[in-house]
């Protein structure tokens, strides 16, 4: 079987949207995708075969304060709407095709990080219902999110125990991958001042949760190592942001995005007929 991986990263997954349109021109669909945080989100709209969605939703609402803005905190705790976001777009304004999307006869997993256990957990992504929980969850990011409720259970940002879970598809049974990572080559995490602060927030209320986020650097330097070797040993493709491709995670200007998008969707141009052998 062949796994379609997709990190997470606020907006630089429109770089992997770009590379997922060009899976679409191509008419490659995977039969195992698994995605984190806003990979996970952008995910769905290739599994219901929408191509030049997520692109019209950043460019379109990025810089709208219901999108996201200190407005938000009050309503939503939360810098993003977060019922505009995950419910008015999707449910009305840029409709999601629900009907497409159950007709994928595939596996779509959504990593979500449980925040009593402080474990990874994988959701089902064809269970999702029209208030997008799950897809909420995978992108509730601490201190940016509250956690968000999925069947009874409370949950936080997927990325914060497994960031590129490659581990997961090799255990699922995937024997070859196309790995689309959001940071350039080279790039090392480090843990920075604000994931202490959050850890320590997070402490009291979700004990098991907090020393998570102070390994998650180990956890994704790691993994993007499994990912290089599988590239090397010939099982994976593994595409990343290039030059002018890179952005900030909340990247304003809508010309760097764009950009961003057009990069990913032409360097799954050029690799296109190593990606069809991953298939074959």
């Amino acid at each position: 079987m062949t796994g379609l991986i997709l990190e997470g990263g606020t907006f630089r997954p429109i770089f992997s949207a770009g590379v997922m349109d060009a899976l679409l021109d191509y008419d490659l669909m995977f039969p195992y995708c698994i995605g984190v945080s806003a990979g996970a989100a952008d995910g769905f709209s290739y599994i219901s075969r929408q191509k030049g969605r997520n692109l019209e939703i950043l460019l379109k609402y990025r810089n709208d304060k219901r999108y996201i803005g200190a407005g938000n905190l009050l309503k939503c705790r939360s810098l993003f709407g977060v019922e505009f976001v995950f419910e008015e777009i999707p449910n009305h304004l840029i409709p999601f095709d629900l009907e497409t999307f159950m007709a994928y006869d595939g596996q779509y997993l959504v990593a979500v990080t449980n925040a009593a256990t402080g474990e990874s957990e994988y959701l089902n992504g064809q269970e999702v219902d029209e208030t997008n929980a799950m897809v909420k969850a995978t992108c509730a990011l601490p201190f940016y999110f509250p956690p968000i409720e999925v069947n009874g259970q409370f949950y936080y940002d997927g990325g914060i125990c497994d960031p590129i879970p490659v581990k997961k598809a090799l255990s699922d049974g995937c024997e070859r991958l196309l790995i689309v990572l959001t940071r350039p080559q080279g790039y090392v995490k480090e843990c920075t001042a604000s994931v202490k602060l959050a850890a320590r927030f997070l402490r009291r209320k979700y004990p098991k949760l907090a020393p998570k986020l102070l390994e998650r650097h180990h956890v994704y330097n790691e993994s993007v190592k499994l990912c290089e070797q599988l590239e090397q040993e010939g099982r994976a493709v593994v595409l990343r942001p290039e030059d002018d491709a890179i952005i900030d995670s909340f990247e304003k200007n809508l010309a760097n995005i764009q950009r961003s998008y057009t990069r990913g969707y032409e360097q799954c141009s050029r690799r296109i007929a190593e990606i069809q052998r991953l298939l074959a």
